[in-house]
């Protein structure tokens, strides 16, 4: 027994992963939507017999099991922690809320809820290039500890003709955020190292654009580059940029002991130093040769396509996941184990917030997870403990 879906939001991503779940067998039960109109719309054109704008109508429908939360970020935090509450499933876009305190609610919600599915949208660990390096790494493909990791994205932009929440920085818009958390998160997963101190350069060089003028401007970023420690002793350089009209080139370089893997696109390549005799030519490890037919509506910049194809293979585990139990919330863990969880989540969402303090003040900073909630008054606690003492 499939569980009924549940959707939040009405982008893009909406409108690509619906035939991928109806391809794996899933019910859409609802959809919700900002506003009454955008949540018609959606489920007119996808055929989704429930809309609307309220999203505890969604929550507390009986026949809605799995919750996909894909609107904005500064909601993500506040659905799945309602939704785990009242015994839903949840898997939640990147990123994992706008901050570090809201991915926390989220992770102490899973921790609540062990028997839930509580996962977050980093699909590039399910595309089927990265599962290889993972596994060619994990079997010492490379002579020694990895050294260097290298990561390019250049890729369109991200922004749609409007103005929303993508254009803004606070609200979890920007390359930083919506590229830069799979980047993070991917390189622990491949090497198992979480970083430790972070560098950034973070830039917005696009302000305004045909259809977003006039007294709004744009400020979220659509250049990083940045450098991280990792506690292996690792060091990692990525450089993502959206000035690529088009097209995506991305590359992922793991060097260690004179050898190295590299994922290009969706392929897999790979150099080992004694190998020279075949010229010192890189071997094919892996040929990305899965053609997804064309969605309507086609994919397009603001889902590439290496992006998409991992999110397909991650319904795919999620299918194998519910598909063996006969009751409709039970589960089996070992088809979705490599998804990404909150407590990963949480993780990445440290690391951004270390590197946007890191392009402010222009140095190396810190990495640090949030364990406890931050004290909402600080001042006020002071005082009260005081006043405590000196009775």
């Amino acid at each position: 027994m499939l569980p009924g879906i549940g959707l939040f939001g009405t982008g893009h991503v909406v409108r690509v992963i619906v035939p991928f779940l109806r391809e794996k067998g899933f019910k859409i039960e609802a959809v919700w939507g900002r506003t009454l109109s955008e949540a018609a719309e959606v489920a007119d054109a996808l055929d989704i017999p429930f809309h609307t704008s309220r999203i505890d109508d969604v929550l507390l429908r009986k026949d809605v099991d799995l919750i996909f939360i894909m609107c904005s970020p500064n909601l993500h935090a506040q659905i799945a922690v309602k939704a785990l509450g009242i015994g839903k499933h949840v898997v939640c876009d990147k990123p994992a809320g706008l901050s570090q305190y809201e991915a926390l609610k989220m992770v102490r919600a899973a921790q609540y809820y062990p028997s839930l599915i509580s996962i977050v949208n980093h699909s590039l660990r399910f595309l089927p290039a990265f599962v290889r390096m993972k596994k060619f790494l994990d079997e010492g493909y490379l002579r020694g500890p990895v050294t260097v990791i290298d990561v390019r994205v250049q890729m369109g932009s991200l922004l749609h003709d409007g103005y929303d929440w993508l254009c803004n920085d606070t609200m979890g818009g920007g390359i930083l955020a919506l590229v830069g958390s799979h980047v993070i998160d991917l390189i622990f997963h491949l090497v198992g190292q979480r970083a430790i101190r972070v560098h950034a350069v973070v830039r917005t060089f696009t302000r305004t654009t045909k259809f977003i003028n006039g007294i709004r401007h744009i400020s979220s970023p659509d250049f990083c580059s940045f450098q991280l420690e990792l506690s292996g002793g690792a060091l990692v350089t990525a450089t993502l940029s959206n000035h690529l009209p088009g097209q995506l080139n991305q590359e992922v370089l793991v060097c260690g002991g004179g050898d190295h893997l590299v994922v290009r696109g969706g392929d897999l390549y790979g150099f080992r130093e004694e190998g020279m005799n075949n010229g010192g030519k890189e071997e094919i490890l892996y040929l990305d040769v899965d053609d997804i037919k064309e969605q309507s509506p086609p994919v397009t910049d603001s889902i590439p396509l290496p992006y998409v194809k991992g999110l397909r293979k991650l319904i795919g585990a999620l299918r194998e996941a519910f598909q063996p139990v006969e009751d409709k919330k039970g589960w089996i863990k070992e088809p979705v184990s490599s998804a990404a969880t909150f407590d990963d989540g949480l993780y990445v969402q440290a690391v951004i917030d270390a590197l946007r303090q890191s392009n402010r003040r222009r140095e190396w900073i810190k990495v640090c997870v949030l364990t406890e909630e931050p004290d909402p008054n600080p001042l006020l606690s002071a005082a009260v403990r005081a006043t405590a003492i000196s009775i």
